[in-house]
């Protein structure tokens, strides 16, 4: 710091510390205010790459089709699904679901046709279904569990389990927003906007933020009013919920839980450990006070910028936690190091040189720690670079309110009358001191193999993962979900999108050009019919045929499970293109809206498979799946490649999670260019700058490679692990290269100096990294997984950097001497 800034600094700080208290306590009041629009998000949009192309391409394929945003629910009573009272008792259940706001619909087995004996051409409006009184139950079970419509879709095979599709209002604001905000966004890229629709474009982004908030709030109390109706029935049944909605609501719920419980879980434990190491209220009171002040702000930060929290970036509070406590931890050790060692000085003084000798080595750790979380910026993922943002903003608070608030409130309080022993050997620190000298080259030896071990683990790391996996075996979306993979097909699905050829023929109904004029064929002009032709309707069959066979998938939804049970209620005899017109014209319209428009858009000449995948399956591999699924119908069945799209959730999952390696290897790049450029700037020593970021590299291949030993996969949780590791990891490396540097000259011994310095700041790099560990192993007890492997990940990411910096960092000084000779070599 300039002389002329440290002035201005103590002058304001340590000459007026009320008023920095005063001013610290309005902001605080002013964005706590703003706490009350801190929002989450689990959308689809949150989980996704920025401006993916297949997000577009889903929506307009959802808006095409008509699909509504739905869940599913699991019904399996005590009793004999199909004895009439647990028929009825499903009926006054989905009566119930129906009077919930939002819902639009409600499909079970209790409105699919029965057809019984009814021919093909015999079917009308009139058919039967489960609620007429005088239905053969009997017979009924075994049409329907046998239909190859119904079967894994309302119905398990074996008869017990209901499956009920409750789909809700289609959010036509919401259509229309994104439908223009697509339009608009497609000119800004290729710079064809002009300032009024920019300006339109800015309106509809605003409009759709506000908008979104108000969608989000009323989908978790459709969700919650459907939890509560399905509550009132579990008494005689077993039931789950599933679906994409749930799951998105469960995250969010799950999220705020974990920040929540954990939040205060963590802040007890911290306390806990800074009374356990330093025995007094003041230097427990006065870290909790930075975080809570520093916590406040960039809460109400985010809401006031509606930034909202995602599942990636939900530990962001534990995270600022950490760097608070690290930076007020360095404070306090070293003003209790300088009362120790300088008993006569004035606590003014005291209090005065401690904080201005730390702030340069804590700018550079803040400096440090922000481009490491800045590096998540060029990922490409947009829930990782706005979690990126929030943390480069949030170790720029952390810093401010350190530096101000604890100087001001040390100021203010009674001295601290307490007598420091002199002697500031610690047992732990000193013994790691002892080992790296008695090692000597050997450390280099271990770090080494520690580094090749390592390296063999990351060529194990995988990307791929489940939505399952996120949940332990015991909650009740973990069971759910099975429950669905095993009986009802699948919960979550994605759709293969086949564009037809031109058809090259009109449709011949084989009676010649003689019975021209006034023919009555019966289709009352409607051109519509004439598309259902025989030879196009067995490449739809195939094509569906195809998809079910395929091992990895569950159940099929398509035109295709329609044509199937067409034919079994035409004898078993194939369709001709002139039936096939026939029934397209007397299929009853309550059941065309089931079962033809949601799979075939006539105007396009196209169809939609969904297929619903197992999540559950243990080797499901959702890249290799995808492409297995696109590349064998063009090639099974002739199409060009831009013919055959696939699309939905899973399919844009999937393009984050293959985008992850590139990201990892990116994001970590940028953070250690920037680093050694940093320790460049700081130690002015290219030789320094190596061996600082050495220790930090293999921390950060030390984690990843667990997790290819561990089988941990890659997702959107795990990226951000190695980037935080170096992120904090590279705090230690600073403090005691900065305190060897200023101690060495003293010494003019590089071991002598070794030891001086894992007996100071050694401590204050032991006791912040044991805190922050300490705080984030508590994080196993959470019900949701990624939760659990980021604090314990990140738990054993600041051990291994902490170890490093006190073992091999040192003997790296001593081997390769980047200060100069020792003094005794001079002589």
């Amino acid at each position: 710091m300039s002389s002329r800034l440290a002035k201005l600094y103590s002058d304001t700080v340590f000459g007026k510390p009320k008023l920095v208290m005063v001013i610290l306590f309005l902001l605080m009041s002013f964005f706590a205010y703003q706490v009350q629009n801190f929002r989450l998000d689990a959308s689809a949009d949150s989980l996704l790459l920025e401006d993916d192309p297949d997000l577009e391409y889903s929506r307009s394929i959802n808006t095409r089709y008509g699909i509504r945003e739905s869940v599913t629910i699991a019904y399996t009573p005590e009793g004999d699904l199909f004895d009439r009272s647990e028929l009825n008792r499903l009926g006054e259940l989905l009566e119930e679901l129906l009077l919930i706001d939002r819902v639009e619909s409600v499909d079970s087995i209790l409105n699919v046709p029965v057809f019984e004996d009814t021919p093909l051409t015999g079917i009308s409006e009139n058919y039967l279904t489960l609620t007429n009184e005088d239905i053969d139950l009997v017979s009924a079970r075994e049409e329907i569990t046998s239909s190859p419509v119904f079967r894994n879709a309302v119905i398990s095979p074996d008869g017990k389990t209901a499956g009920v599709l409750v789909s809700f209002a289609i959010d036509d604001t919401a259509r229309t927003l994104l439908a223009r905000r697509t339009e608009l966004r497609s000119l800004q890229r290729t710079g064809e906007i002009g300032g009024d629709q920019l300006s339109e474009l800015q309106n509809i982004e605003a409009d759709y933020a506000v908008h979104s908030v108000l969608a989000a709030d009323r989908q978790h109390e459709n969700i919650t009013a459907v939890r509560e109706t399905l509550e009132r029935y579990r008494d005689g049944a077993q039931i789950y919920l599933g679906g994409a909605p749930m799951i998105a609501d469960d995250l969010v719920t799950f999220v705020q839980s974990d920040l929540s419980n954990f939040s205060s879980a963590v802040v007890l434990l911290i306390i806990f450990a800074l009374g356990l190491i330093f025995r007094k209220i003041r230097w427990v009171a006065l870290p909790l006070a930075c975080c809570v002040v520093a916590g406040t702000i960039m809460v109400g930060v985010l809401g006031l910028m509606d930034w909202r929290v995602t599942v990636v970036s939900s530990n962001f509070i534990s995270l600022l936690l950490i760097i608070t406590i690290s930076l007020t931890v360095h404070l306090t050790v070293r003003y209790r190091e300088l009362r120790a060692t300088r008993h006569f000085s004035n606590h003014d003084k005291l209090l005065q040189h401690s904080v201005l000798s730390m702030f340069r080595p804590c700018l550079y750790t803040a400096l440090t720690t922000a481009v490491a979380f800045g590096s998540l910026i060029v990922s490409g993922i947009l829930p990782i670079i706005t979690f990126g943002w929030m943390m480069m903003m949030g170790v720029a608070t952390a810093l401010i309110v350190t530096f101000t608030l604890f100087p001001a409130v040390m100021s203010s309080i009674n001295k601290d009358e307490t007598e420091y022993s002199p002697n500031l050997k610690f047992n732990l620190t000193s013994a790691l001191a002892n080992f790296t000298e008695k090692m000597r080259g050997k450390i280099l030896v271990l770090y080494f193999l520690v580094l090749l071990f390592s390296l063999i683990g990351l060529g194990q790391l995988r990307v791929e993962n489940s939505f399952i996996d996120y949940f332990r075996e015991s909650t009740e979306i973990f069971q759910g979900m099975s429950l669905f993979d095993d009986k009802l097909g699948g919960t979550l699905s994605f759709d293969v999108v086949v564009d037809l050829a031109a058809d090259e023929e009109a449709f011949d109904d084989g009676f010649g050009d003689d019975f021209g004029g006034g023919f009555d064929d019966g289709f009352d002009d409607n051109d519509d019919a004439y598309w259902f032709t025989a030879p196009k309707m067995d490449q739809v069959k195939a094509i569906h045929q195809y998809l079910d066979n395929d091992p990895q998938t569950g159940k099929v939804l398509s035109f295709g499970a329609v044509i199937e049970l067409a034919e079994i209620l035409n004898g078993n005899q194939a369709i001709d293109g002139l039936l096939w017109a026939v029934l397209y014209n007397r299929i009853p319209e309550t059941l065309k809206e089931t079962v033809v428009n949601p799979f075939i858009s006539i105007d396009e000449n196209q169809l939609r498979f969904n297929v619903r995948v197992i999540e559950s399956a243990d080797d499901l591999n959702r890249n290799e799946l995808l492409q297995r699924i696109e590349t064998g119908i063009e090639q099974e069945f002739g199409f060009e490649d831009e013919q055959v799209e696939l699309t939905g959730i899973l399919v844009m999952y999937n393009n984050v999670l293959q985008s992850l390696f590139q990201s990892q290897i990116l994001t970590l790049g940028v953070v250690m260019f920037a680093i050694m450029l940093m320790f460049l700037v700081l130690f002015r020593s290219l030789k320094i700058a190596f061996i600082c970021i050495i220790p930090n590299a293999i921390a950060a291949a030390f984690v990843l490679g667990i997790m290819g030993w561990l089988g941990i996969p890659l997702d959107i949780m795990t990226i951000t692990i190695a980037a935080i590791s170096v992120g904090i990891g590279v705090d230690n490396t600073i403090h005691y290269m900065h305190r060897f540097k200023r101690e060495f000259p003293r010494f003019g011994n590089y071991r002598d100096t070794m030891f001086f310095c894992h007996n100071s700041i050694g401590r204050a790099m032991y006791f912040t990294s044991m805190t922050i560990i300490a705080g984030f192993s508590i994080l196993a007890l959470s019900n949701f997984i990624p939760t659990i492997v980021f604090g314990l990940l990140t738990s054993l990411a600041m051990l291994v950097a902490l170890i490093g910096s006190l073992t091999l960092l040192p003997q790296l000084l001593i081997t390769f001497k980047p200060l100069g000779v020792e003094s005794a070599e001079l002589q």
